[in-house]
């Protein structure tokens, strides 16, 4: 086990209607004028922003809104609303929606918090941030955990770069409002999509090659069989209020730094994998990662099979014998059947991506950094392994 430090600022108000608490929440912080940011016009029609903003307008708080924000969300809306923060004075950003849209929020908050710098350069890791506007979250959609993550994920429309910057305290949310109803509005595809999301969050912090301590594998086995319970529920479900609640709060944990405690930080390499596949093709990234996880499990497991094999006996009940390596492979295809039972991708084919040689090619060029780095902790890929596993899921 390795030592680590853990530290969870965002406070969390969890329940039924407590995205009305916007304005006492923000009211509390001091702040003065809020940058209300949402992706689809849903939000308006449904009454949400409505809403939200009579919870502001109550405490004597201004705003001005900006929505827009799509799934793997773009840097031209990130420069738009750095412009109207700073034209208007914004000194508190609040994001209504899922991940994309609170990501989004995080890169705004820098970019007007760093004026010195173009925002960019933070995704590129040419420069740090030494700031934040601050942010609040009202999830809608349970998936990226971004509502209580110090990390954010942006797409840079010129050459499809989907990057992400490093994990910083300054962007973690300051509250995070969290209503499981809020998600009862999403499509069968995007709440399985962000279950898948939840799961690989954990899943990327679990299988690395180091002794880890027990609860915290503990913790993340329970929340990983939590998830895929109530995946199954919400397929057949979807206004389940109790199941909702479990996905959403599951994945706050997931992505919080809780199941990566004594784990060193994690692998990511699917992750990596799926930021070429989100930025070139636009899919969601939880099908995404769904599509990809079974050919970079197979390529790795052997590294340590008997991680392999713990997962399959604690996540899946699945009898471990003194063969890892079977019970490992048995592991793997347990999780496949699941995202197949929960209607996701296990292949890029799956996905609606049938790609020629020399596109799997420049995915990994690409994932590689042109051949620069490698990626994975519980096995390092280098490029031509990165290559090996995009044509696994394309069989």
């Amino acid at each position: 086990m390795r030592s680590f430090e853990y530290f969870t600022p965002t406070r969390v108000s969890f329940g039924k209607d407590t995205h009305l608490q916007a304005g006492t929440a923000v009211k509390e912080l001091g702040c003065k004028k809020v940058l209300i940011h949402y992706g689809s016009h849903s939000a308006v029609e449904n009454g949400l922003i409505d809403a939200i903003s009579r919870s502001l307008s109550d405490e004597g708080i201004d705003f001005v809104t900006l929505g827009g924000v799509i799934p793997n969300p773009r840097l031209s809306k990130v420069r738009e609303g750095i412009q109207l923060c700073q034209q208007e004075n914004v000194d508190f950003i609040l994001a209504v929606g899922g991940g994309s849209v609170i990501d989004s929020s995080k890169a705004i908050g820098y970019g007007v918090a760093n004026p010195e710098t173009d925002v960019w350069n933070f995704f590129l890791r040419t420069k740090t941030p030494t700031a934040c506007l601050p942010v609040g979250a009202i999830p809608t959609i349970a998936a990226s955990g971004s509502e209580m993550s110090g990390s954010c994920v942006i797409t840079n429309e010129e050459g499809w770069l989907k990057r992400s910057t490093a994990r910083s305290n300054l962007c973690r949310p300051k509250f995070a409002l969290m209503n499981p109803r809020l998600t009862y509005t999403l499509s069968q595809y995007q709440t399985e999509s962000g279950c898948v999301d939840i799961l690989m969050h954990t899943m990327e912090r679990y299988f690395v090659n180091i002794e880890t301590m027990e609860i915290t594998d503990s913790i993340s086995e329970s929340l990983m069989q939590t998830v895929i319970y109530n995946a199954r529920i919400l397929l057949k479900e979807p206004g389940n209020y109790n199941a909702r609640a479990e996905v959403m709060w599951a994945g706050s944990l997931s992505h919080n730094g809780l199941t990566g405690c004594g784990t060193g930080g994690g692998d990511w390499a699917c992750h990596q994998l799926e930021h070429e596949l989100g930025g070139l093709y636009d899919v969601a990234h939880g099908a995404g990662l769904a599509a990809i996880w079974g050919s970079w499990a197979r390529y790795v497991y052997q590294s340590n099979p008997e991680r392999f094999a713990q997962f399959a006996a604690n996540v899946f009940d699945i009898p471990c014998s003194i063969d890892f390596e079977k019970t490992a492979l048995a592991g793997i295809e347990a999780m496949e059947d699941f995202l197949r039972s929960v209607n996701m991708p296990t292949n890029l084919h799956d996905l609606g991506l049938d790609l020629n040689d020399q596109q799997i090619h420049d995915l990994a060029f690409r994932c590689s950094f042109e051949d620069t780095r490698t990626i994975g902790v519980f096995k390092q890929l280098n490029m031509k392994d990165m290559e090996k596993i995009y044509q696994m899921a394309s069989r």
